[in-house]
């Protein structure tokens, strides 16, 4: 696997510059140890509170470009801090991205309090997840009934002969990227409104949508 590894202290004063150096190379041995390659190595001297971190950015931004599959930390205090830790764990649960820390010698193993919080936080997201469905799923039923044709703003229609083309609404697709969910939540999504198709059509529809 391609693996970032991400070194952060909380302040900007000198002696922590070893600690920093430290971090990597525990890092850069449990990466060796799991035959990982690395593809970056991130340090930082930001707060473990603040969420608009560059570091993390710049983890998100190698991860959704398809150039990461794991991150590499000392422990769990180094993604973060009370909330914002939470915050980034569920993110990365949700982008199917492993954490691996040099504390536990493998992947992350989170305390029970934290499972805990991690678990209510995804039961409330799927409620709000399937109040969102069905109230899309609601729209979509009132406009057809009005006499709209939703395969008539498929793009590209005609663009593989011979072989139908699975038919759902991209413009939808466009506008739940938008609002940050993943293809496989997009996915989930149109399948819940009687769509079936997989994150891996939806990912490749939208690309082309937008190379148009």
């Amino acid at each position: 696997m391609r693996a970032i590894i991400y070194c952060r202290v909380s302040t900007d004063k000198k002696e922590q510059e070893t600690s920093l150096a430290r971090q990597k190379d525990e890092l850069l041995e449990l990466a060796a140890s799991h035959q990982f390659t690395v593809v970056t190595c991130i340090q930082k001297q930001e707060s473990g509170y603040k969420v608009d971190r560059e570091g993390i950015f710049e983890i998100l931004e190698l991860i959704s470009d398809g150039k990461a599959d794991c991150l590499l930390i000392q422990d769990e205090t180094r993604l973060g801090r009370g909330n914002t830790k939470i915050a980034l764990f569920h993110h990365l649960h949700k982008l199917e991205i492993p954490i691996y820390t040099s504390y536990h010698e493998g992947k992350l193993e989170l305390s029970e309090a934290d499972s805990m919080v991690l678990q209510i936080v995804g039961i409330v997201e799927e409620y709000q997840r399937k109040i969102h469905n069905a109230k899309i799923k609601r729209g979509m039923n009132k406009a057809i009934q009005d006499g709209y044709d939703p395969t008539k703003n498929l793009a590209n229609q005609n663009k593989a002969p011979g072989r139908e083309r699975k038919t759902f609404p991209i413009e939808e697709v466009v506008r739940l990227r938008q609002n940050n969910l993943t293809f496989k939540e997009i996915a989930t999504t149109l399948n819940g409104l009687g769509y079936s198709v997989s994150k891996a059509t939806v990912h490749r529809r939208y690309q082309e949508f937008q190379n148009t």
